[in-house]
């Protein structure tokens, strides 16, 4: 009997654990303000962090993300399988199977409809002290997202902000 290979690594949607969303906005590259999205899992899947890591990383890579390789320029891909919608102020991120929403703040809606896009930082490194529902110090937010522990183990993904209006 032959089988095919494939392409996409085993995953298991309950190893991901509790996936949040973060939202903010800063100073981009070119000195306007830039809509961010963070996502990432508390590492507190049956498995541990460990296996909540390589779930985050299956699953990402699954959807043609890699991880901690080049920035993926959605807005030339419009076949990659990961959206962003934003409406009612409200951040939706959609990559199979995972459905993960936050509420946005008004200067990253503000940012993200000047630009069109989200820059997205994916990353497989969990986050404990990030539980959803609850207030993020700004201090806290920088520290984590911008550590490169975290940053090296991520996708990194300029993703084009849909709506329901068109």
């Amino acid at each position: 009997m032959t089988s095919t290979p494939s392409d996409t690594r085993p995953f298991h949607p309950a190893d991901l654990g509790t996936v949040a969303v973060l939202a903010w906005s800063g100073a981009g590259p070119d000195g306007s303000d830039m809509a961010y999205l963070l996502a990432y899992s508390l590492g507190d899947a049956a498995g541990g962090a460990q296996a909540t890591s390589a779930a985050v990383e299956a699953l990402l890579e699954n959807n043609g993300l890699p991880v901690g390789g080049d920035l993926v320029d959605g807005t030339a891909r419009p076949s990659l399988p990961v959206t962003l919608l934003v409406e009612s102020g409200t951040a939706v991120l959609n990559l199979a199977p995972l459905h993960a929403q936050c509420q946005a703040p008004e200067e990253w809606l503000a940012a993200v409809a000047e630009r069109g896009y989200a820059y997205l930082v994916f990353t497989t490194r969990p986050w404990p002290a990030g539980e959803p529902g609850k207030p993020v110090e700004a201090d806290a937010l920088k520290d984590f997202a911008g550590a490169d522990e975290t940053l090296t183990a991520a996708a990194h993904v300029v993703l084009p902000a849909r709506s329901l209006r068109g």
